[in-house]
């Protein structure tokens, strides 16, 4: 059989070739398109082409590409008649080859290459080279596989070339196979064959090919030579060979800037920034000069580590090595963003001569993560007048700005964009929309978005079930969870730690615990976040012990588990134990942050410890450097005032850094109603209104103080301001979870199917207590009503209607758990005390506040809240 000529009817029968057998068929005896005869044009072509040849390969030599580029692109506007070329000077084939491989001409080349079938026996491997060389350059990696299975003797630069075409089109399996055939053959690879099949094994995570790749690496010698202990270096990391791939860089005698770049990006991605940091100032001292990606991994590292000082220095080695770009730059603004550092990080944004769509996507998102969502908006804005379109990204962060704003105007219009740009199908969007439409209470629109989603993954199922939870309906979110579970993927961790959000909105410990079950079946209880997340759970669906439980199994804690612990604590009236695990997280070293003061602080203020609430206020500027918020000062004034200090209350706030907001004054408003302090109740109720005339508990506060004082007359004063201004008072509400339903009462309600034996229960339960030394305390009943029908007030309150039903509901000896969405009264509470004693049960009341366990008739609070 003559290969040759197959091959040539093979090249013939593609479609390219056969368009160049009918443009030559049309000028084989007529006209050129210039209107010359083709014996005149075939000449001049002739010409043309020697001319380029000696010019490209003039430029070549003193090494001018642009030239080349030049004079290449002047020649394609010409024809080429390759036959005229002298076929004993393969250095004009090669030429004319390495100048199209340079513009990417395939045209062209395949022309030159359709003239060399005919004589390929007497090709040279040089050209053969080339010829591979093109066509992996233009694209066509199927031609060049061709062109090598036909070379009759190939050497190792054609196996180099072939086995990188292969690797850089995605070939990686090809790329090993030929590897094998390479050395079955004989063949001896070099540095640069190891480096090819080696990022092929590092893509296909093939390991086991790669440890006999790595026997013959040594067996070459090669293991230490640069490129290739570079690439060995890149795989093991890959692979989750850390330790491995540090062993063999500490090995390495010569170390490039790759090998540097390739080891930082390394600890980078394994989540050892400071490790990565520690190498890129060894790379410094070894005398070696960043380039733009080493930056640009470093960069990374200060903003995940959130250390401002380390960009700055960054920063001057970027303006000393002149190393800065717009790759560069949006890596530095995102970087002094990261770090809260929003005013660098503009400066630097300011100063990019070029910026594209990750520079103005870094400076938004900065803004955005620095609760500064206004600037985040009129840059959004800005970047549009500009011209540049916003990203899948962009539009995150900007939906995620309008969330934190509860903007639902804004989020709406910003909807409108995506979906005019063609984004709304992207889950990390329709994720953040679902986050948005629910922090706006538009659970309808969250909805919407989910429903429309063509692919609903773990995030979209995250996103909706923790909407549900953030708006309270905890209900909803948990029968989502249960369409997940017929129809969805398997939940992950994230998709657990909301719906144990879930459970806490709706106080559930049922739920939680067949969650948690979950947790452990699927495997991810001993995962910081998750654990996290039921140490939260069942503190505040009211199990203490299992919250502790989950604590100390935890292999790892950081600040926010601690704060957790912490918190349940002082939920709970354990003042004590919140702050000995306080000072025990002190002394393993974990750094408290400004929520761990505040769960401090409010277990100070839960059990009335004044001056143990006064020192751990002062260290946390003196001693651990972190400045109150608002919500300290309202908890601190919460302390002072509801211990009787109502005077130390009012000048702590007169001495605050700060416009006191509403939780402030609501704080000093609440004390003075227990301790009827009229003048001072009515000056904080005033700052309260001209702050917020809508907030019910003002009035609600301040009628309740007229009323202890008899002043009913105020107090009808204060009811008409409501209805004049629309205002609503909050309906006082308890509910209980029952066999997997959750029963909700209201005062006086009588809606639940069983209200004739809940009654029936309350009324021998009252006639019980009063017999146990229970007196009806009417001062908690706000109206100008004879005193027996005050206590008919009394004995219907939501807290009492859940009780009565949970002691019929329940087995005997069960503890009993009730929510209440307000404080819990002084009757009832009182109440609850004698009750627990009585029905020897466990009465755990979770309040607005915190947590009541009723045990033998007395109260952890200890009758302080």
């Amino acid at each position: 059989m003559d290969l040759k000529l197959v091959y040539t009817n093979m090249l013939q029968t593609s479609p390219f070739c056969f368009s160049i057998s009918q443009t030559h068929s049309k000028h084989k005896h007529g006209l050129s398109k210039s209107g010359h005869s083709t014996v005149e044009y075939q000449r001049w072509s002739w010409s043309s082409s020697i001319n380029s040849i000696q010019a490209i390969n003039k430029n070549r030599e003193s090494g001018k590409k642009m030239m080349t580029m030049a004079v290449l692109d002047q020649e394609q506007k010409t024809a080429v008649n390759v036959e005229q070329i002298n076929l004993d000077d393969t250095d004009n084939y090669a030429s004319l080859l390495q100048g199209y491989t340079q513009t990417k001409a395939l045209l062209r080349g395949q022309q030159v290459h359709t003239h060399l079938i005919k004589y390929e026996g007497k090709l040279g491997v040089f050209v053969w080279n080339n010829l591979v060389g093109m066509y992996n350059r233009c694209g066509d990696l199927k031609s060049a596989r061709k062109v090598f299975d036909r070379m009759p003797q190939p050497v190792l630069v054609s196996w180099n070339l072939i086995i990188a075409a292969c690797v850089k089109n995605g070939h990686n399996e090809e790329a090993l196979e030929l590897y094998e055939r390479m050395r079955e053959l004989g063949v001896k690879p070099n540095q640069y064959t190891f480096g090819s099949v080696l990022k092929a094994c590092t893509i296909l995570v093939a390991l086991d090919r790669d440890l006999e790749i790595h026997k013959h690496i040594i067996e070459a010698g090669l293991e230490l030579h640069v490129c290739v202990g570079t690439a060995l270096i890149e795989f093991y990391a890959k692979c989750g060979r850390l330790e491995d791939a540090i062993i063999l860089f500490t090995k390495m005698t010569e170390r490039n800037v790759v090998t540097w770049n390739t080891m930082i990006s390394i600890y980078d991605q394994n989540g050892q920034g400071e490790e990565a940091l520690e190498l890129f100032c060894n790379m410094r001292l070894a005398g070696l000069k960043p380039d733009r990606f080493t930056f640009a991994t470093i960069l990374t590292c200060c903003a995940s580590l959130a250390l401002p000082k380390h960009t700055k220095i960054v920063h001057a080695n970027i303006i000393k090595t002149g190393a800065a770009d717009i790759f560069v730059g949006s890596a530095l603004v995102d970087a002094y963003a990261k770090s809260h550092n929003v005013e660098d990080a503009r400066q630097v944004f300011d100063s990019l001569s070029d910026k594209n769509v990750v520079s103005w996507g870094a400076i938004i998102t900065g803004y955005t993560q620095s609760g500064l969502e206004g600037e985040a908006l009129k840059l959004f804005c800005k970047m549009k007048r500009s011209g540049i379109k916003p990203d899948q990204f962009i539009f995150t962060s900007m939906v995620s700005a309008c969330a934190s704003m509860v903007a639902l105007k804004h989020g709406e219009a910003i909807h409108c964009l995506i979906i005019k740009t063609g984004f709304e199908l992207d889950m990390f969007v329709g994720s953040a929309l679902i986050d948005m439409y629910a922090k706006c209470k538009s659970t309808v629109n969250a909805q919407l978005v989910f429903d429309k989603s063509p692919i609903r993954n773990n995030v979209m199922w995250s996103a909706m079930i923790t909407g549900y939870a953030h708006i309270g309906h905890g209900g909803e979110a948990l029968k989502l969870f249960s369409q997940m579970q017929l129809t969805g993927p398997e939940p992950d961790q994230f998709t657990f730690s909301s719906l144990l959000r879930a459970c806490i909105s709706l106080a559930t410990l049922e739920n939680g615990k067949q969650i948690h079950a979950y947790i452990i079946k699927a495997g991810f209880e001993s995962w910081l976040f998750v654990g996290t997340n039921l140490v939260d759970m069942y503190a505040k669906c009211g199990s203490l012990l299992d919250s502790q439980d989950v604590f100390y199994r935890m292999p790892e804690r950081n600040a926010i588990s601690w704060t957790a612990m912490i918190g349940g604590y002082a939920q709970h009236g354990h003042a004590k134990e919140a702050l000995k695990l306080f000072e025990q997280m002190e002394w393993e070293g974990i750094k408290p942050n400004k929520v761990t003061f505040l769960c401090v602080l409010s277990a100070c203020s839960n059990m009335g410890l004044v001056d143990e609430g006064l020192r751990y206020f002062d260290s946390m500027t003196q001693v651990h450097g972190i400045l109150p918020k608002m919500e300290h000062y309202a908890c601190m004034v919460d302390l002072l005032g509801r211990s009787g200090h109502l005077d130390a209350a009012k000048r702590f706030i007169i001495d605050m850094p700060f416009p006191p907001d509403a939780s402030v004054w609501q704080s000093l408003l609440g004390a003075c109603r227990i301790y009827g302090n009229i003048e001072l109740g009515e000056w904080a109720a005033e700052c309260i209104l001209e702050l917020n005339p809508q907030y019910p508990a003002t009035y609600v506060l301040l009628s309740n103080i007229y009323a202890a004082a008899g002043r009913w007359d105020d107090v009808e004063n204060v009811r008409q301001m409501m209805r004049d201004r629309g205002v609503v008072k909050v309906p006082g509400c308890s509910w209980i979870q029952v066999k997997d339903r959750v029963h909700t009462f209201f005062v006086r309600d009588k809606s639940h199917p069983r209200k004739r034996e809940i009654y029936a229960k309350l009324e021998e339960l009252i006639e019980l207590i009063k017999g146990a030394g229970y007196v009806p305390d009417t001062e908690f009943v706000l109206h100008d009503v004879e005193e027996e029908q005050k206590e008919n007030f009394l004995f219907s309150h939501s807290e009492k209607l859940a009780i009565a039903f949970g002691l019929i509901s329940t087995s005997p000896g069960t503890s009993i758990r009730i929510v209440k969405n307000l404080r819990v009264c002084g009757d009832c509470h009182n109440a609850a005390k004698f009750i627990s004693k009585i029905e020897q049960r466990e009465l755990i009341v979770r309040d607005a506040s915190r947590f009541h366990h009723f045990k033998d008739g007395l109260c952890s609070c200890a009758d302080y809240w």
